[in-house]
């Protein structure tokens, strides 16, 4: 995963550049995908890939949706005047995974309508850029999802025996995402697609049930 990240976007090549003395800076900002930042995760592998050149701090959170993540997009990051540091270069955004779980299943309480995932994704993109105006904002979308897996390994009891995402509703709120980066004229990782573009994609990508 994280090499669909980091070789998708060419303003990459900003992270060798060093900062005013400080480490150059990249912050994670997402779910559950983010936070796991242990071996073979994304996030682990991108500290390794810019290690001793840009410092990558995770900002991750178990279970949060957009709905969530924008109500504590103020409090996470140092404020831009007191933190003493140059802007970080990079703010990743990455949820909707949790967004996604549809209304009717047994993760209906992480669902987020569509339009309002929208809504509020602006209005983290808005956040961060009056913050720091110079830093690239990449937007990551959801990633496709195996639904045989969900079924099989399901979080609770699940007597419908339906998986409480689909691929399908993934892949609506991956579209969202690379509008509203189109609307807020920002970068985009199109993991969803990306990932799909893979032979047996499920197995080399997916690790968990979680996705």
């Amino acid at each position: 995963m994280a090499n669909l990240i980091v070789g998708s976007n060419k303003s990459y090549s900003l992270l060798f550049k060093y900062c005013s003395g400080h480490w150059p800076k990249i912050y994670l900002f997402g779910d559950f995908i983010t936070e796991s930042f242990g071996g073979g995760g994304w996030g682990a592998s991108l500290a390794n890939h810019f290690s001793r050149t840009v410092d990558v701090v995770l900002r991750g959170y178990s279970g949060y949706n957009k709905r969530l993540a924008l109500k504590i997009v103020d409090r996470v990051f140092p404020a831009a005047e007191s933190s003493g540091a140059a802007a970080p270069l990079t703010v990743t955004v990455f949820f909707g995974a949790n967004d996604a779980c549809l209304p009717d299943r047994y993760g209906a309480f992480q669902h987020v309508p569509l339009d309002e995932y929208k809504r509020n994704l602006h209005s983290i993109v808005a956040s961060l850029k009056k913050r720091w105006p110079s830093t690239l904002i990449l937007l990551i979308t959801p990633p496709p999802i195996d639904e045989v897996q969900r079924i099989r390994h399901p979080y609770v009891e699940n007597p419908l025996g339906l998986p409480e995402r689909t691929n399908e509703a993934a892949g609506a709120f991956a579209k969202a995402c690379v509008e509203t980066a189109g609307e807020c004229g920002i970068s985009v990782v199109d993991l969803w697609t990306r990932m799909q573009h893979y032979p047996d994609w499920r197995n080399a990508f997916l690790r968990s049930r979680k996705t």
